[in-house]
């Protein structure tokens, strides 16, 4: 029976182990030997049938080096996996394996540098200190009134006016867009019907538009992001020259108790009832934004007390991720990566130096969350995802007959625990929290 392996483990940075690992003489011999079997079995030696060569004759055409080499790709594999068996580590990655020493006869000695999961140094969350926003949500009048507006806004009339733009009109405008001193025809517009209002149109354009007459033509400076879908404005300042071509005027219909008949289909009878009723949606929104932000800033405080070293593997990975979804959307526009970034001015791994920050910070999120989730027994079972699945079909239309094959699924199922585990986390720090 050959002697068991000797496995030495030593933490190194990054989440990574070190292996060495020794490996008994009788096991060296033994892959030599198969491997010089392997190779005289199929070895074609002049003067000899096939496979009926002298091993010796065998080994001294193939060589010290090569032969070596065989036993190293042979045997290599197996005593790593047999190791990480031994110690019970579970690789994110390819170790990476460097052979100390080989040869018949003696023990060998291989070093493994192995990626793994990192641990987690959860903070306390009964200790954490958690801000409250600097803002208010309260529903005021002026919010009611302006949904009032936004509910009734289809049904407005649209006049044409001679006056100047104000906001809330529709103008009918030129748009030339100009960047590095060339416009850009793909941007620019003829006779197009814009709101003037937040929301719709930017900002810079919104602060210059109002008060404008037909015929004059008002310009704005804007940065445009680097994320912007066009490359031809991606990442630069740009000219926006408008010319007002005519100016409508939009008249909302009068709030009384027919009108709100008609919109609720007769479920409220009256103006007053309609108004209470958009006022208690409002309240219900507020109170899921409040909600939103209290989770938000519960994890931002458990992350930040929090440490784990995230492990470059997962960085890597995540970028590559992100890269290849970037080129699935660019695709989908008729765009191509390579192209797109030679706008941005950067190589791919310029653009993966840029974004490794942020896919940083999403994994450590991720990985503290995940330890949280683990401690706290959060962790859906099957039954549980299940239920959940159901529970969301019966809320979504498309996919409400679609349930036997979402079960069916097993990326679906692990969505779908994803989200019910990401939900009961949140639910469970905002409990401990409080």
């Amino acid at each position: 029976m050959p002697e068991p392996l000797s496995v030495v483990t030593e933490q190194l940075p990054k989440s990574k182990l070190g292996m060495t690992i020794e490996v008994p003489a009788d096991v060296v011999d033994a892959t030599y030997e198969r491997v010089l079997n392997r190779l005289a079995a199929r070895a074609k030696i002049e003067g000899f049938r096939p496979g009926k060569a002298p091993r010796a004759l065998v080994e001294s055409r193939i060589g010290p080096a090569a032969l070596r080499e065989e036993v190293v790709e042979t045997m290599v594999p197996e005593v790593v996996r047999q190791a990480l068996d031994e110690k019970s580590i579970d690789p994110i990655d390819n170790p990476d394996i460097e052979v100390l020493e080989l040869e018949r006869g003696r023990p060998a000695r291989l070093k493994a540098t192995i990626s793994v999961m990192p641990e987690v140094e959860l903070a306390d969350v009964k200790t954490l200190k958690i801000e409250s926003p600097d803002h208010s949500h309260e529903v005021t009048d002026e919010m009611l009134e302006r949904r009032l507006d936004e509910l009734r806004e289809p049904m407005a009339e649209i006049t044409p006016v001679e006056r100047e733009v104000r906001t809330g009109d529709l103008a009918v405008i030129d748009i030339e867009v100009e960047a590095d001193g060339k416009v850009v025809e793909s941007e620019s517009r003829k006779s197009t019907e814009a709101e003037v209002k937040e929301g719709v149109l930017l900002p810079e354009l919104l602060a210059v538009l109002p008060g404008t007459f037909g015929g004059e033509t008002r310009e704005a400076k804007v940065n445009f992001p680097e994320s912007y879908s066009n490359p031809e404005l991606a990442g630069k300042e740009a000219t926006i020259r408008v010319t007002v071509q005519g100016v409508k005027e939009k008249v909302l219909p009068t709030l009384d108790d027919a009108l709100a008949q008609s919109m609720t289909n007769g479920k409220q009878e009256t103006a007053g009832a309609y108004r209470s009723a958009v006022r208690e949606e409002l309240e219900e929104s507020a109170a899921a934004v409040v909600k939103m932000e209290r989770e938000q800033a519960v994890v931002k405080a458990l992350v930040d007390a929090s440490a784990v070293d995230v492990p470059e593997t997962l960085v890597d990975r995540e970028l590559t991720s992100q890269l290849e979804a970037l080129e699935r959307s660019l695709n989908r526009q008729g765009m191509k990566l390579d192209r797109y970034l030679e706008y941005l001015g950067k190589s791919v791994d310029q653009w993966m130096a840029d974004e490794r920050p942020e896919a940083e910070a999403r994994l450590k999120v991720d990985l503290v969350l995940a330890e949280f989730a683990r401690r706290e027994g959060l962790d859906p079972s099957d039954e549980d995802v299940e239920k959940y699945l159901e529970e969301q079909a019966e809320q979504d239309g498309e996919l409400k007959g679609q349930v036997a094959e979402l079960k069916a699924s097993a990326s679906v199922r692990r969505y779908f625990a994803s989200r019910l585990r990401r939900r009961r986390v949140l639910d469970r720090l905002l409990e401990v929290a409080s």
